[in-house]
């Protein structure tokens, strides 16, 4: 053994650096809304420098992206990339990719499927719309927990006092002139997602953007939920109803094939085991 895996496993070394990246990394992740180089020095009380060099290796990596404008700072696919290496998530998108697919073409708007964690929705898979003008976001993009409708079919599983708990933590983000601003509202919209089915998003995260979500409820693996997103002129509150059917169904059966394919892994790993044991 050498002696920098001895110090290693021995738990001795310490890497200022990587430590100070992943706060980086952990702060961006639970902003409300995308930070800059400056907020991030503040927050963390490290030196301008440091924080400059910290972030520019991060998107070297593409571990954090930058928006327009004011240069804000976001999780890049890296992050994505990193959680569904492993071969389960991988199945994942590519049982979703047909569905998300098929939920474009009869819904004609741009379709996500995300997962919760923590306090933020994370993109991981996406069909876009057809049109040239259309929503569009990348694979490991994340959104606020408390933005939009996909945020509520998952707050839709939580206790009203968690939901206290979660609001008291971060607040209830101002986004447009639509969004719900207080507990009681956001409370009495969670039932309102729980009798339906299915969440609304009505301009409240984005003006002239309006949306539809529904939860998977799957068994295994992080929350997950697909998402369709359209320019309100082009989605109608009827047309959100029928969009909310398409979602479902295709969710259902997302779930379904997610489970079939869960069962038929451990039923090999079952077989596998038996013929070791002979």
């Amino acid at each position: 053994m050498d002696k920098d895996n001895h110090v290693l496993q021995q738990g001795g070394y310490k890497a200022p650096a990587v430590h100070k990246a992943f706060q980086v990394l952990r702060m961006v992740a639970e902003a409300q809304r995308g930070l800059r180089i400056v907020d991030l020095a503040d927050r963390l009380g490290y030196s301008a420098s440091t924080t400059h060099g910290l972030v520019h290796a991060l998107l070297r990596e593409k571990a954090l992206v930058q928006g327009e404008g004011a240069h804000e700072l976001f999780l890049g696919p890296l992050i994505a990339e990193l959680a569904f290496t492993d071969w389960n998530y991988l199945k994942v998108n590519e049982l979703a990719q047909p569905i998300l697919n098929e939920v474009r073409d009869r819904a004609g708007a741009t379709v996500f499927l995300g997962v919760r964690i923590r306090s933020r929705v994370m993109i991981t898979a996406t069909a876009e719309a057809m049109e040239s003008f259309k929503i569009s976001a990348p694979v490991g993009t994340s959104i606020p927990l408390f933005a939009g409708a996909v945020g509520k079919v998952f707050l839709a599983r939580e206790a009203a006092e968690r939901i206290g708990q979660l609001v008291a933590e971060r607040g209830l983000p101002r986004y447009t002139p639509n969004s719900i601003t207080t507990v009681e509202e956001y409370l009495a919209e969670l039932n309102r997602v729980r009798s339906r089915g299915y969440a609304v998003d009505d301009e409240e995260y984005l003006s002239g953007v309006r949306a539809v979500a529904v939860a998977l409820n799957n068994r295994q693996g992080l929350p997950m939920a697909i998402w369709v997103v359209g320019f309100a002129v082009n989605m109608g509150l009827e047309k959100l109803e029928q969009v909310a059917n398409i979602a479902a169904d295709s969710a259902k059966k997302l779930r379904i094939e997610l489970e079939e394919a869960g069962d038929a892994d451990l039923e090999s790993a079952v077989a596998s085991l038996k013929g070791q044991g002979r």
